[in-house]
């Protein structure tokens, strides 16, 4: 009984062995399970991390476009089109740019100087109008000089005036024996090359010298390469360019549609805020001053402004066309502007007994002045040889893109920087 009772203890004892042999197995297997999950999970987050900066995009944005002007706005739209995410930013408290208008009284006032659209260009043409309805438009500005007034650009009207004759090879003789033939040093020579004595000394030498505030000596030819002439009864300005107009709604409507369902920020200096906004976009389209964002590094580059005086006048019509140009120098302004001949087929406008015009001054432009726009860049052989420098460091950028006429230091048109878009994307 005794060795029965000894076998039982014993055989109950490997029982007890054998379970706790097999808990111990069991917490072992748990443990190695926990730690493979934790290491899993470490790895999983190392994995993300590696995955979120080299593989994921990590940008909010694909394009930070600094200026709503007309580049940015464009930019900006074709962006979208292509499925891309866009932030504008916008130093004004107003989108547009220069190309800004406001409604007084009802008559839209271009603020930073008359704006046409013209162009030759059927793809851009449709693509505007695509966006906005245009206005029909044919610019057809006039001189005044000592109450008398003359047809620009320079054609027939014009000779005839001036010289009493009626046909064009009359004033196409004239014209080549005042030329201008010897070597040419500085944009007086130029003018004259172009159009000869008396129209230079009539029209161009004041308006010139008031436009950039030097002598006409001290300018640089390349400043003009031509200058419109035509020899027909034809005082269309943009006479070569077949699509002419201003949109309904002035250029405001056309922005509108451009930044239309786009995330913007109005009020914001990008310059006064890089910590904020440089790192949400993969690329910034930066449309603002090359020489500021660089902090002046080559010291400025130099601009002309343009500055408008305003005024509201009591009746329905003032000077009887959009555009008067003054060369004489005794005349402090370049051009006087009335808006509602930019508007000739709105009747009702016509019909209001109230109109705005506006003084344009040329003005030079400090960098500490807040109040005046740098406007056209002076682009003599000083500011040409600065600007290189600072092109080359933006050559250097791999996210930063300069663009339009500030970006670029260089004067475009509004069909000119419409194709500079349209060339970014291939289009």
């Amino acid at each position: 009984m005794e060795e029965k009772k000894i076998l039982k203890k014993k055989e109950k004892g490997k029982e007890n062995n054998e379970s706790l042999l097999l808990s111990n197995n069991y917490l072992n297997i748990n443990n190695k399970r926990m730690i493979i999950i934790f290491l899993a999970s470490i790895i999983l987050s190392i994995l993300l991390i590696l995955y979120n900066k080299y593989f994921k995009h990590k940008y909010k944005y694909d394009y930070l476009i600094v200026g709503s002007g007309l580049y940015g706005a464009t930019f900006n739209y074709i962006a979208k089109k292509r499925g891309k995410k866009t932030l504008v930013l916008e130093k004004n408290n107003f989108t547009g740019g220069n190309l800004y208008c406001e409604n007084i009284s009802g008559i839209f006032v271009h603020k930073y100087g008359p704006h046409i659209f013209h162009t030759n260009n059927k793809t851009i043409w449709d693509f505007v109008n695509s966006l906005v309805e245009f206005t029909p438009y044919i610019s057809q500005p006039v001189i005044k000089l000592k109450n008398k007034m003359y047809n620009l650009p320079y054609n027939m009207w014009t000779f005839n005036s001036l010289w009493n004759i009626t046909k064009p090879n009359e004033a196409e003789d004239i014209i080549n024996k005042q030329r201008y033939k010897k070597t040419i040093y500085h944009l007086a020579h130029q003018a004259k090359s172009i159009i000869g004595e008396d129209i230079y000394n009539k029209f161009i030498k004041g308006d010139i010298m008031k436009k950039w505030g030097r002598d006409v000596e001290d300018l640089p030819p390349f400043i003009i390469e031509d200058i419109p002439k035509r020899f027909i009864y034809d005082s269309n300005y943009f006479f070569e360019e077949k699509y002419q107009g201003i949109p309904v709604g002035c250029y405001n409507a056309l922005i509108d549609k451009l930044l239309n369902d786009t995330e913007v920020i109005t009020g914001v200096d990008y310059l006064y805020n890089k910590d904020k906004y440089e790192n949400i976009a993969e690329k910034i389209i930066y449309t603002g001053r090359i020489d500021e964002y660089y902090n002046y590094t080559f010291t400025p580059l130099d601009y002309r402004s343009y500055r408008y005086e305003h005024k509201i006048l009591n009746k329905k019509n003032h000077q009887g066309t959009a555009i008067i140009v003054t060369p004489d120098k005794k005349v402090p302004y370049l051009r006087k502007i009335e808006y509602k001949h930019f508007e000739t087929h709105n009747k009702e406008l016509q019909e209001l007994n109230k109109t705005v015009i506006s003084y344009e001054y040329s003005e030079p432009w400090e960098t500490w002045d807040e109040k005046r726009v740098p406007m056209f860049p002076v682009n003599d052989e000083r500011s040409r040889n600065i600007y290189e420098k600072y092109k080359d460091l933006a050559e250097e950028e791999k996210r930063i893109i300069f663009a339009g006429r500030l970006g670029k230091y260089k004067y475009y048109s509004m069909q000119e920087t419409i194709k500079e878009v349209f060339d970014f994307f291939g289009i």
